[in-house]
């Protein structure tokens, strides 16, 4: 029973752990999802004196994906006051040509800082409407939430490793005698702690696989999806491929680590 118990606090620990770092990986692959779809309604708004061709701006930066003329019919629209169609072609000719340009990716706001001064060292270009402040404030909210994650899965990562070397060093003192007379009769270190190893690396697989089962689940949970599918971000919650195998590596290294620390601290009090 006590076995079993030890077992079952050395999983869960393991869980909690890699649990932690599915959700920093869900985050980021959401938030970059999310980026995505910022960068497709981004864009910025260039005034420019003369006619531009697409090939003209992307020649300015490179994170320039896009150039489209916006037409002037719907600022003639509002000037206009009962004016004849030659005034109307005239003032087409003599109002500024406007531009909307979209990106590669969504920027930061160094990057839009950066674009908007390149953009007006061009002759040709009078005004730039980047929209700096709606876009500053998205982006630190982006990296705010990220941030926040990344601290929760650091201290869960932390406090559970703690742990685990609790529930190793205590196993290890259950079998200290065994290992201390395995030595007189010159067993070599890694033979004496073999046990200690093979319950790390156990509990690591067992972990592993409850993991998997749990996200394999999630991922397929309809309420779930339908909340990703109501903020329109599309993002694989769990890939089963990639995310075992980095359940697996996580856990048998930091396992392994963990035990093979205990195995030196014992090993400098013997």
């Amino acid at each position: 029973m006590k076995s079993i118990k030890n077992h079952l606090s050395l999983v869960i620990a393991l869980v909690s752990i890699l649990f932690s770092l599915q959700v920093l990986v869900i985050t980021d692959r959401a938030i970059m999802s999310y980026k995505e779809q910022l960068a497709s309604q981004y864009s910025v708004v260039v005034v420019a004196k003369v006619s531009l061709k697409q090939e003209q701006f992307l020649k300015m930066d490179p994170l320039i994906k896009s150039a489209t003329a916006l037409s002037p019919d719907d600022v003639i629209k509002r000037l206009n006051s009962g004016m004849d169609k030659k005034n109307i072609e005239l003032l087409k000719l003599t109002l500024p040509k406007f531009y909307k340009l979209h990106l590669k990716h969504y920027p930061t706001p160094q990057e839009v800082q950066d674009l908007t001064k390149k953009l007006l060292k061009q002759k040709s270009i009078v005004k730039v409407e980047n929209f700096a402040h709606t876009h500053d404030l998205v982006y630190k909210l982006l990296v705010l939430f990220k941030t926040i994650i990344v601290i929760f899965t650091v201290a869960v990562f932390v406090v559970t490793s703690l742990l685990i070397f609790k529930e190793l060093r205590i196993w290890q003192f259950k079998h200290s005698e065994r290992m201390n007379i395995m030595g007189l009769f010159g067993a070599p270190m890694w033979l004496r702690s073999a046990v200690l190893f093979r319950l790390a690396i156990v509990d690591a697989i067992i972990a592993s696989i409850v993991s998997f089962v749990v996200f394999v689940y999630l991922s397929t949970n309809s309420w779930l999806l339908e909340q990703f599918k109501t903020l329109n971000i599309e993002l694989v919650i769990f890939n089963p491929i990639d995310d075992l195998v980095m359940f697996l590596g996580v856990s048998v290294i930091l396992a392994t680590i963990l035990a093979t620390m205990i195995v030196l601290w014992h090993k400098e009090e013997v």
